[in-house]
């Protein structure tokens, strides 16, 4: 008796792999569930470590960028004091022009 193509391009026959026997079956399904499961665990802590390395990232940011704030504050706040000192100055000697 010739097989039927079940699917596929016409002309070309399909051949399904041998039936297993049903302990087999059961056996494949409790194994690709295992895998599976750890597949999940495994990428449940990947997720969770990009996670906490993101953290740290943004962390790092935030102190740099606090650091550069207050770093230019404290040029600006010396060019304000020099600027004030030098307007002292020249008001002491007279060299305002008003």
């Amino acid at each position: 008796m010739a097989k039927k193509p079940t699917s596929g391009k016409p002309g070309r026959v399909v051949r399904l792999p041998p039936r297993q026997q049903p302990a087999g079956v059961v056996q494949d399904i409790i194994w690709r569930l295992d895998r599976l499961e750890r597949q999940v665990h495994t990428l449940s802590e990947l997720v969770r470590e990009h996670a906490e390395d993101a953290d740290r990232l943004v962390r790092i940011v935030a102190e740099d960028r606090d650091v550069l704030r207050l770093e230019l504050l404290r040029q600006h706040q010396a060019k304000v004091r020099l600027r004030k000192r030098s307007r002292e100055h020249e008001a002491s000697i007279g060299l305002t022009s008003l």
